[in-house]
């Protein structure tokens, strides 16, 4: 991987000032190029991470289903006009959530991709270090 600042989730973090240096994790500036970088231990933890926020999204789907489905108290208008308001809620309740679950799975993926180039240029290092007589 190439050299640089790595994004620490535990670090000591401190905004870079118009003099300040880019501390590891954010974004742009340095020799690097823009972006980020990221060892192999925080691309897993964030994947995972991802992961764990999507499922939480998907348990809050199970829950909104309940307001999708609401029915009225009693058989009077005012029930139902208010039942049907608390359904149509529920329906773009259900509806943000489900983007949201596919936008975190869509970030999970990314880090899954970023894990697998990640590896892909370990395989190359270690293998041109031992074609020139290194060891690891």
């Amino acid at each position: 991987m190439s050299e640089g600042p790595v994004y620490d989730p535990g670090g000591n973090w401190q905004l870079p000032g118009p003099n300040g240096v880019p501390h590891a994790g954010t974004y742009g500036g340095g020799d690097a190029g823009a972006g980020f970088e990221y060892d192999e231990q925080t691309l897993r933890e964030l994947m995972h991470e991802w992961n764990d926020l999507a499922n939480e999204f998907r348990d809050d789907q199970q829950r909104a289903q309940l307001l999708a489905q609401a029915q009225g108290p009693g058989l009077e208008y005012a029930s139902e006009g208010n039942a049907e308001q608390i359904r149509s809620s529920g329906i773009a309740l259900l509806a943000t959530l489900g983007e949201r679950e596919r936008y975190c799975r869509s970030m999970a993926k990314k880090f899954e991709a970023a894990l697998g180039r990640y590896a892909a240029i370990e395989d190359a290092n270690n293998t041109e270090i031992r074609q020139t007589g290194g060891t690891l």
